[in-house]
């Protein structure tokens, strides 16, 4: 693995290349991004694609990856910037990509502004809020999420994360009638660090749950996309946000094999299916390796 650096006038983009540049087979290198996840979450990954080119990076402001900008927050938009100028930099043309969760947000804003960047996208769970009928809800429950973490640190908040991300189905007066979770429930700390900065559980990422896809040029784009969700997240927030993500575009999510970290291995401690899901990614892609 070979690690490098994209120095830009806002950020210095850390960024990991498994193989050869140019792919020595010919086919285009595989990009894998996530948000507020770095490239450590894509090593269980990558290792089923010994055959690729396989390159993985830390968003700026993320992981090894540092801002020059003197902002906090995290835009869809300007971390598609990011994304573009890493493609250029890997001068093999247009790439094949695998995008999660926020990452997703991120690849979708970049084939809206470079479409010609990306042959074919697998967006798995882009947690788009704006297009789910009850958006204002799933909002009003974000900020609770934002206000527990605010009010008791980030046990408390790590525990309201959890709680909106498991339920099922439209956020309803049944789920805003429910007590705050305890974070002894979930093996989470009760006591108050102190810090605030965390992406996931701030307010620094809602313009990436904020964002609403660009269906116009989206499918004026020559990518293939693909909106991929697991089969076991069922009528959670991502599970509605892809199915929704997908009918915009025309089309029915594509299932993959497990839960919303499905391509994960031991990385942090809730593993997927990695090699069923790499399996389901390769036929995706059309890649018989």
């Amino acid at each position: 693995m070979d690690t490098r650096t994209l120095t830009t006038p806002e950020a210095d983009l850390v960024y990991d290349v498994r193989g050869p540049l140019p792919p020595a087979d010919g086919r285009p290198p595989l990009v894998m991004i996530g948000q507020p996840m770095d490239a450590v979450g894509f090593a269980t990954l990558a290792s089923y694609f010994p055959d690729r080119t396989v390159v993985t990076y830390d968003p700026r402001g993320l992981g090894r990856s540092t801002r020059k900008d003197g902002r906090t927050d995290h835009v869809p938009e300007v971390q598609a910037e990011d994304v573009h100028a890493l493609i250029e930099a890997l001068g093999a043309g247009p790439v094949e990509m695998f995008a999660s969760s926020g990452g997703a947000v991120t690849a979708l804003a970049l084939v809206a502004a470079h479409p010609h960047d990306v042959t074919t996208l697998v967006a798995h769970e882009p947690p788009v809020i704006p297009v789910l009928p009850d958006a204002a809800a799933a909002e009003r429950a974000r900020a609770a999420v934002r206000d527990a973490y605010e009010a008791k640190g980030l046990g408390a908040g790590m525990a309201a994360f959890i709680a909106m991300t498991s339920w099922q189905g439209e956020f309803t007066d049944a789920y805003f009638d429910r007590p705050a979770p305890d974070p002894a429930q979930f093996g989470l700390p009760a006591e108050d660090d102190g810090s605030r900065g965390d992406p996931l559980l701030s307010d620094r990422s809602w313009a990436v749950s904020g964002y609403r896809p660009d269906a116009e040029a989206l499918a004026a784009a020559s990518t293939r996309i693909v909106i991929a969700v697991g089969e076991e997240t069922g009528d959670t927030l991502t599970g509605r946000t892809s199915e929704a993500a997908a009918a915009l575009l025309g089309r029915r999510a594509t299932v993959f094999p497990s839960h919303h970290g499905g391509f994960l291995g031991d990385e942090y401690g809730h593993a997927g299916k990695p090699e069923a899901f790499a399996r389901r990614l390769r036929e995706v892609l059309g890649d018989a390796g």
